[in-house]
């Protein structure tokens, strides 16, 4: 089926999390309206068999409520903005076509995937890897493409192999985490030798086999003290904020990057290091099907290999948020949707 009829044998209505934003609280919904296609928006309908959860995107609503609600008409906050799943409805010129299965990080200004059907379009979208399972490949799309972003477009890495990039150095926080764990694979394969924050012995081994050449256990070693012993970096990625942040501005050389993904690291710059001349950016990823595509062929490779925490049912909603808000998970969390 090639056009956005959808065939008789899906049903109108379907399971769905809804976020009630009056109560903050999280309801799950038997019979909530299946979404229609439209054709002229590039809309895609698919079926669901997995979504992953970003940390703090509850809040999301209340932080950015004019780009959240900006394409949801009926202003229904759904959560889980990656998502796998099946083709069932594609625009007849699109290079998605029923039957495949396929990935992405959807746009949040339209109501997220922790339901059995959503939408996705192409710009967004990526053929799923065959040797990543569903869970697997849930956890993949917003933490790889974030990670691609952050050292490609605002580092300036030009790529895999770069040589500009040997014997640079880059320091991760939260390195185990799930941005980080794409964030030490793709340096590595770039040439970097990383340096990697993380919090449990346990971690030591699992980030250095991911690519890791050190790594700095914050609950021993705080960055401060570890900058006054060890020669400073050339990058620092920043998955933390806060005192993570403001720590890391210790760690970088004059003329470095330091880059966040939480928060603007120029109001945690110490008054110490004002004179310091350091790039530093805040930034937000935005979807892209392209980059998930190159993200795909280093999976299928053999190069990187997805991270997922834990695997929750549809129904174990409120142990999977409890999870994520933990703050330690290895990777990212993933619900299962499709029964």
């Amino acid at each position: 089926m090639s056009t956005t009829e959808i065939d008789s044998k899906y049903p109108s209505t379907a399971r769905a999390l809804v976020f009630d934003l009056a109560t903050k609280t999280l309801n799950l919904h038997q019979s909530n309206r299946v979404p229609v296609p439209d054709p002229t928006r590039d809309d895609h309908l698919i079926q669901v068999e997995a979504i992953a959860l970003c940390a703090r995107e509850l809040e999301w609503p209340f932080l950015f409520p004019g780009a959240l609600l900006s394409d949801n008409p009926d202003k229904q906050i759904i959560p889980g903005y990656d998502v796998v799943g099946t083709v069932i409805t594609a625009p007849p010129a699109s290079p998605f076509q029923p039957g495949d299965e396929v990935y992405a990080r959807t746009y949040p200004a339209r109501p997220g995937n922790y339901r059995e059907y959503s939408i996705g379009r192409t710009l967004e979208m990526a053929l799923k890897p065959q040797k990543l399972s569903w869970a697997e490949a849930a956890s993949v799309p917003m933490s790889a493409v974030t990670a691609w972003q952050a050292l490609y477009e605002h580092v300036g890495v030009a790529g895999p192999g770069d040589p500009n990039s040997e014997r640079k150095r880059i320091l991760i926080t939260a390195a185990a985490g799930g941005c980080g764990v794409w964030l030490v694979q793709l340096a590595k394969i770039a040439g970097l030798e990383v340096i990697a924050q993380i919090g449990s012995p346990q971690n030591d081994r699992f980030i250095k086999e991911l690519g890791a050449a050190e790594t700095v256990n914050y609950r021993t070693t705080s960055l401060k003290d570890w900058a006054k012993a060890n020669e400073p970096v050339d990058v620092v990625i920043d998955c933390i904020g806060g005192k993570t942040l403001e720590e890391a501005w210790y760690c970088i050389k004059d003329h470095g990057s330091l880059i966040s993904i939480v928060e603007p690291p120029e109001g945690k710059r110490p008054e110490e290091l004002k004179a310091k001349e350091v790039k530093n950016e805040f930034f937000i990823m935005y979807p892209s099907g392209q980059q998930l595509g190159e993200i795909s062929k280093l999976i299928e490779q053999g190069r990187c290999q997805a991270v997922a925490d834990s695997v929750w049912a549809f129904s174990e909603f409120k142990g999977a948020f409890e999870k994520l808000d933990g703050g330690h998970a290895r990777g990212k969390v993933v619900v299962k949707i499709a029964q």
